[in-house]
């Protein structure tokens, strides 16, 4: 793959607020080799997937919207073993009426650095494969909140722009990628989580095109937690970190090189299902630089 596309790992990380792909993806630097992503995402929802049934209205906010600016850099240590980092910074805005914020004593809006993520990323085969070549690739990562931001204060927490919990989250995944540049991967990453906040399991398939003046990629992803309470409902007591977070999404990256070192991606993603989580659709654009 030419140095310029070596940038797509760094798209298939690039964060959204509600919801994230899988953690790594299936290109590995080489040795010295990296990339530096600034990416901004917003997104929004009006409705979301309680239980039994979706519900029209956000609670309390009616609508809400995150916008966020995430820094990402990753390099090559060898050509089999890359380092990556990510941190996020978070706004998130919601449109309760003035009565409804004096009454309960909540704000629309909670901003601030959310949580830093740091990965080691392993690929231990690569084998060529009739006219391409099959890699498989793990990766052990730490989430650790970054500041102070309020996880638990009832129903404000609807807005809130995390969790607070530090997570390790290990990933395996399984690529085909053809000579002429097509490519399928998928993915598992296990999310072992501290506090009240479920463990989840994340899954991702995706489907793709890596060749020399541009990159394209479709892919479903989903989380499934373990355990959890649901939003309302009995067991329910407040504390929506611990609620059960499950989901289905769908969505699409574009990748292309604008000069020597530098390139643009946008991409688009939209909740297709889930539980205790918005509807939520938005999408991406970030500058990258390769070096």
């Amino acid at each position: 793959m030419q140095k310029s596309l070596k940038c797509l790992i760094a798209l298939a990380l690039v964060p959204t607020f509600i919801f994230a792909q899988a953690p790594i993806g299936g290109f590995m630097q080489g040795k010295g080799k990296g990339n530096i992503v600034l990416s901004y995402n917003t997104e929004s929802y009006s409705d979301v997937f309680l239980v039994p049934t979706k519900v029209n209205g956000v609670p309390v906010f009616n609508k809400v919207k995150v916008n966020s600016t995430s820094l990402f850099g990753t390099v090559g240590i060898t050509n089999n073993l890359d380092v990556q980092v990510n941190l996020p910074y978070i706004k998130a805005t919601g449109e309760a009426t003035p009565g409804v914020l004096t009454n309960l004593g909540y704000q629309n809006e909670r901003k601030g650095l959310q949580d830093v993520s740091v990965t080691l990323k392993y690929n231990p085969y690569t084998a060529k494969v009739g006219k391409g070549k099959i890699s498989i690739i793990g990766a052990l990562g730490l989430q650790a909140p970054m500041s102070s931001y309020a996880a638990n204060e009832g129903l404000q927490s609807i807005i809130a722009i995390g969790n607070r919990a530090t997570s390790i989250n290990t990933t395996a995944l399984l690529q085909y990628k053809n000579d002429n540049g097509f490519f399928a991967n998928t993915s598992g990453t296990y999310s072992l989580r501290n506090g009240d906040v479920p463990d989840a399991l994340i899954g991702e398939i995706k489907l793709g095109y890596a060749g020399k003046a541009i990159y394209a990629d479709a892919f479903i992803a989903g989380q499934s937690s373990s355990s959890g309470t649901d939003i309302l409902k009995e067991g329910f007591n407040g504390v929506f970190p611990a609620t059960r977070v499950n989901y289905s999404k769908l969505g699409v990256n574009v990748y292309k090189p604008i000069a020597k070192g530098f390139g643009v991606s946008a991409g688009f993603s939209t909740v297709l299902g889930g539980r205790n989580i918005g509807a939520a659709s938005g999408g991406y654009g970030a500058v990258i630089y390769s070096f």
